[in-house]
């Protein structure tokens, strides 16, 4: 079955990290873990930080399916902790543990930028779009990140859950994120680089959903994919039928 957006487009939700802004890269892992050195084996991260981002695209998506509890910000924690692991190829201690992932979430130090992002964003305002920002991550540490690189100050919808309200990926966190920004659902699309908790759950939420493409992305044949983010303006103006997702996603593995 195919569905379609023939509703014009007026606003336009990003997702945050690597979307808007690298955030799971060998860069941040060097400076937050290793920043006097050594230098980190590139194959071996970025290897690490695929499969590790795969596993929480998956782990969102089993919260929302119900297979599993809906993450919240301790999960995600919990998620760089177990990337870090993955990058170290070794258990390290709790201490250190926590003091990296305090740094990784601190944007000290030269941040690394998509030069398809500000543009991209200025010229749909300029257009005459609403633009905002869905994120998981909690406002105090988004914040910070979007003005070291530049980002303008746009509304800030910050999702990351708690146990009697769950965040993005809920489907009502999409729709409340739409409703925020002052648009209907159907005129609003959501633009993510993660496939199932992304792409998909936005759909569900009645979204327009695109999938960006960006290294690690997991990309699949029936999304409505983006190669860059200076794709979209275009891609607004003529919405064209997709098919509709199908098939769940496997079980996490990580």
């Amino acid at each position: 079955m195919a569905v379609s957006s023939p509703a014009p487009i007026e606003a336009v939700l990003f997702d945050l990290d690597d979307t808007l802004l690298p955030f799971q890269s060998l860069a941040r892992w060097q400076w937050a873990w290793r920043p006097q050195g050594p230098v980190l084996s590139g194959r071996h991260v970025r290897s690490a930080l695929r499969h590790s981002l795969h596993a929480w695209d998956r782990r969102r998506w089993t919260g929302l399916a119900k297979r599993e509890t809906p993450v919240d910000w301790v999960a995600y924690r919990h998620h760089l902790e177990g990337t870090l692991a993955a990058v170290a190829a070794r258990p390290l201690p709790e201490a250190e543990v926590t003091m990296v992932v305090d740094r990784f979430l601190k944007p000290a130090g030269e941040l690394e930028r998509y030069p398809d992002a500000i543009p991209t964003i200025q010229a749909l305002l300029q257009t005459g779009y609403k633009v905002g920002i869905a994120t998981p991550v909690p406002e105090e540490v988004a914040r910070p990140f979007l003005r070291k690189v530049g980002i303008p100050d746009l509304p800030l919808f910050s999702l990351p859950g708690t146990a009697e309200s769950p965040g993005l990926p809920a489907l009502a966190s999409y729709r409340q994120a739409a409703k925020s920004l002052g648009a209907a659902r159907d005129r609003t699309a959501f633009v993510g680089d993660l496939y199932w908790s992304d792409y998909r759950a936005s759909a569900r939420a009645g979204l327009a959903a695109f999938l960006l493409e960006r290294p690690g992305s997991e990309t699949r044949g029936e999304a409505r994919r983006l190669a860059s983010l200076e794709e979209l303006p275009t891609a607004l103006k003529a919405p064209v039928a997709v098919p509709e997702p199908s098939g769940e996603a496997p079980e996490s593995t990580g």
